[in-house]
């Protein structure tokens, strides 16, 4: 049995990266940037604590962590790197209570990635978990209000150092004025909402993801040109085409990349056409105007040699890729899990059928 992970080391950012890539389904924001940034904070912090919820006082705080906005700002409007530690002094001052960790809201992109340099800068521990097990574009499209937490207190702090604070009487409206305020910031702010206890965080998120993370990008490293293999091996993913971009639609607006991204198969999938369309994440793809995987099931546009994860804002004309799916987490199949990030939360007129039931029935 392969002992716990204890601590999230410098060595370990690279998969990390990969790994938040894979699972971010072309959303989160690009990953080198946090990379970056967490390589900095752990070579003068050293390692970071990787925790699990049993490792924490049960009523200690955690603060789920990440950037909300289109991954195409983020791209080119970096974090100041005060943000985590202004959001943190405001919640302990407002709680008259200590945080006990922070955790990535999501694992997906660079969403993954950066809180482990916000921990490492805190000097505070970060959850093994998310509250996604992916990447979704919306603030209530998390597993804590699948378990029926409300948002509480949502904070956002921009470069500047100026903090939003909303108390919002429900999920969506958190979104609301969340994505409002991000918009007004620059279109991308550091965020925190769901603050909760640990005892509360039971059952209400998705845990061992760093890890998941991480192990990914191990799976990859060292393949070589034979990256796709690896991860449809590793993750037990399904490739739905493999070949080149030949038509990408893209728009920037009211905080969110949408468009679609359009694959011609080559080799083996010669003649088939796939389309991907998108909202910051893949969220279905359409074969023939038939639906073969949708959110919140995972939908990956990967380089066809690598295995690396090729996200929204840099998809492009003549970009050899594969594309591969998997299972989301159970929590996002029970009906409240597809009420709220199902394809009709997203706008679809479709049923979701999970993606392993599509490829079976492809197959007979």
């Amino acid at each position: 049995m392969t002992p716990r992970r204890t601590h999230v080391h410098l060595e370990d950012i690279d998969d990390l990266g990969v790994g938040c890539g894979i699972l971010g389904t072309g959303g989160g924001g690009g990953t080198y940037p946090g990379e970056l940034m967490a390589k900095q904070v752990l070579e003068e912090h050293g390692p970071v604590r990787l925790v699990t919820l049993d490792d924490l006082d049960p009523e200690g705080l955690i603060l789920p962590i990440g950037t909300i906005g289109a991954p195409t700002v983020s791209l080119e409007k970096l974090p100041a790197g005060t943000e985590a530690a202004l959001l943190r002094a405001h919640v302990e001052e407002r709680f008259r209570k200590r945080v006990a960790a922070l955790m990535p809201v999501e694992i997906g992109g660079s969403n993954g990635v950066k809180p482990v340099a916000y921990a490492g800068l805190l000097d505070l521990p970060i959850i093994d978990g998310d509250a996604m097990g992916r990447a979704f574009p919306e603030v209530q499209m998390v597993s804590m209000n699948v378990a029926g937490l409300p948002p509480g207190i949502v904070l956002l702090c921009d470069p500047h150092g100026n903090i939003a604070s909303f108390e919002p009487v429900d999920e969506l409206w958190a979104e609301r004025l969340a994505r409002t305020a991000a918009v007004s910031m620059g279109g991308s702010a550091v965020e925190i909402d769901y603050i909760m206890s640990v005892a509360e965080a039971r059952g209400a998120i998705v845990e061992g993801s760093i890890t998941r993370a991480i192990e990914i990008g191990r799976a990859l490293r060292g393949r070589g040109t034979d990256g796709v293999a690896a991860l449809v091996e590793h993750l037990g993913a399904f490739d739905l085409i493999e070949g080149k971009i030949v038509d990408v639609e893209r728009t920037t607006s009211g905080g969110f990349v949408r468009g679609s991204v359009t694959i011609e198969g080559t080799g083996d999938d010669s003649g088939r056409l796939l389309r991907v369309e998108i909202q910051n994440e893949n969220l279905a793809a359409f074969e023939d105007g038939r639906m073969v995987c949708c959110v919140p099931d995972l939908i990956s546009l990967v380089d066809d040699q690598s295995g690396e994860a090729v996200p929204t804002e840099v998809l492009r004309f003549g970009q050899r890729v594969a594309v591969i799916a998997l299972p989301c987490d159970p929590l996002w199949r029970t009906p409240r899990g597809l009420d709220i990030a199902g394809p009709r939360a997203f706008g679809y007129d479709i049923e979701y059928v999970p993606v392993e039931e599509v490829a079976s029935a492809q197959r007979a």
